[in-house]
């Protein structure tokens, strides 16, 4: 349950930045984000805390590598499903909702990889270790 509410606010955290729809940080900026400087700043730099949060997070348990790695993972998950027919990718749209679904999977699993890790193999982090 943990990794699912990891991933579901990495995926908002996406999704609230920039999605399809014109709701969302990006579009409002854009055409209303001259109009309420400080709301747009203010929301801009909430948004840059959570990326920071999330990103930190993520190169520290699983590393750059790692997030290339399960970002490899996903996408070549993805391509299977391309290739037997069960995903299709004409739709630029959906497209971008895919794209915000791989980039905060690999948020969720960076946030919860040292979690997962001292629960399976019992060592804590040197971050972890209470003085």
């Amino acid at each position: 349950m943990g990794f699912l509410i990891r991933w579901l606010l990495a995926f908002v955290l996406l999704a609230v930045t920039f999605n399809p729809t014109e709701f969302n940080y990006v579009t409002w900026v854009q055409r209303y984000g001259h109009m309420n400087l400080s709301v747009s700043v203010l929301l801009g730099l909430l948004l840059f805390i959570g990326y920071i949060i999330y990103l930190r997070a993520t190169l520290r348990s699983i590393g750059g590598l790692g997030m290339l790695l399960v970002l490899a993972l996903v996408s070549a998950s993805l391509w299977v499903l391309y290739d037997f027919g069960i995903l299709s990718l004409d739709n630029p749209s959906f497209n971008t909702w895919l794209a915000l679904v791989a980039l905060s999977f690999v948020l969720g699993i960076g946030l919860s990889w040292s979690i997962f890790r001292r629960a399976m193999s019992g060592q804590a982090d040197v971050d972890d270790v209470e003085t």
